[in-house]
């Protein structure tokens, strides 16, 4: 069940009717921990057991880790919180690419070997829902937040259905404090939350499923294109995986937004950005923070001079990567970034202005490149055509697409303003509705007529 699908419009009805008629805080509490579970099960009902595991192991390791006085106790606590989560998350996601990487690698060094791989189906959300139980054991750790008593409330944390599959990663300081208040409909800026999920489903629905059907045949044959046909098809991917990540953390926000609870923001306008450290700041901030508070700052930071924090900085992105993917395309491309944040540093450069863009979406325009091809083959036969290396042009991309890449650089600088928002903002309660539906009217015509899995349920 994904955002973008009429079931989930009737889900959500449900769900979101039953939860305002309920009058007490733990009926409510109650109902959407059922809901979660029942949004999750849609897909694989026998991967609610993992879920439940999770929330098990961290539930009452926060408790245990609250009762130890000497910090060896509380260490070794945390040490089963981290043992048992990424065990999990590395048998389910990574055991079979280690293995045959070690295959190869022994191949390489002339020594013939194999292994059987488990090839298990990798369940949605892993690595979302894994970070987020993580926070909680390791803020309770350092004593920056309390245990909480009540199971509920903590599985409700866990699995709550607005971003269980593909975030923000919410820290469980943001989240568990809402859970202790009763909330009232007047209280909910409803409005503002039902554009912001008009606004997600225009880039999931209309923009990113559309795009994909011009991406994914030049992604698979970049061969036979030109380099002005690969230069597009890697534009509009990047349009393609901002509009489909950060439309499901809007929708997300906002399907969250109506229930009376806040997720933190997830994107920023990051194709505005003007270096590489600007750009991280905007893209997927939920990660990025939760990588340099628990695992950057961790490991040093800036603290320990400079070829200190490169390693750190080097360190941190090579596992953003592999989170991203088990594979080594996704080490590339998060290393990439690394490369480039130490590089920032090395000359304390921070380019402004339209170099500073040009520089910057070259950058990740293509780091993008490993991060989309199938494999190491593929991405290098698309960057060397990108430079009309091997390749035929025999193939072309529609030039109506540059067309619709400027049109969407300029809706996103207009977005970034927040124009379109003001005005809406500015009607009345009697305008509004008629606007409101007008503009789904007009917006449903465009929607993609398959859906798309959104991209980063594979993470």
């Amino acid at each position: 069940m994904i955002f973008t699908e009429f079931s989930f419009f009737l889900f959500f009805a449900l769900a979101f009717g039953v939860h305002w008629a309920l009058r007490g805080n733990g009926l409510r509490k109650s109902w959407l921990l059922l809901c979660s579970y029942v949004f999750y099960a849609a897909w694989r009902w026998e991967f609610l057991g993992l879920i439940l595991l999770s929330t098990v192991i961290d539930y009452t390791v926060g408790r245990l880790i609250a009762r130890e006085r000497p910090p060896g106790g509380k260490r070794v606590w945390l040490v089963l919180s981290l043992v048992g989560n990424l065990g999990i998350l590395g048998l389910f996601k990574y055991f079979d690419f280690f293995i045959a990487s070690g295959v190869e690698l022994l191949a390489a060094m002339g020594i013939e070997t194999s292994a059987d791989r488990l090839e298990l189906v990798l369940p949605v959300g892993i690595s979302f829902y894994t970070f987020q139980t993580l926070s909680y054991t390791i803020d309770v750790y350092r004593g920056h937040l309390k245990p909480v008593r009540n199971f509920r409330d903590f599985a409700l944390f866990v699995a709550f259905f607005p971003q269980l599959v593909a975030g923000p990663i919410v820290r469980a300081a943001h989240f568990l404090p809402q859970l202790l208040k009763t909330r009232s409909f007047a209280d909910i800026a409803f409005r503002a939350h039902a554009m912001l999920f008009l606004f997600g489903y225009v880039k999931k629905a209309c923009i990113a499923d559309n795009f994909a059907s011009i991406v994914d045949p030049v992604f698979v044959d970049p061969e036979s294109y030109g380099p002005a046909g690969l230069w597009l098809a890697l534009l509009l991917y990047s349009i393609q995986i901002y509009c489909d990540f950060s439309g499901y953390s809007d929708m997300a926000i906002a399907v969250a937004g109506t229930l009376g609870y806040a997720l933190p923001l997830n994107f920023d306008f990051p194709y505005l950005a003007t270096n590489i450290s600007e750009f991280w700041k905007r893209w997927h901030i939920s990660l990025s923070t939760w990588f340099r508070d628990y695992l950057y700052i961790p490991l040093g930071g800036a603290r320990g001079g400079p070829l200190l924090t490169y390693r750190n900085l080097l360190v941190v992105f090579l596992l953003c990567g592999l989170w991203h993917g088990a594979s080594w395309r996704c080490v590339v491309w998060g290393l990439a970034h690394g490369f480039f944040l130490a590089l920032e540093r090395v000359f304390r450069w921070e380019p402004k202005g339209v170099f500073g863009l040009l520089y910057t979406h070259i950058v990740v325009l293509l780091a993008w490149v490993f991060f989309r091809a199938a494999d190491f083959s593929v991405a290098m036969t698309y960057m060397g055509g990108l430079f009309g290396a091997g390749v035929s042009g025999a193939e072309v991309v529609d030039a109506v697409w540059w067309g619709i890449l400027l049109g969407f650089v300029v809706v996103h600088v207009v977005m970034s303003r927040r124009l379109i928002e003001r005005g809406l903002e500015s009607l009345n309660w009697y305008t509004f509705p008629a606007v409101y539906g007008a503009a789904w009217a007009l917006v449903l015509p465009w929607a993609a007529v398959d859906y798309q899995p959104f991209i980063y349920f594979q993470f």
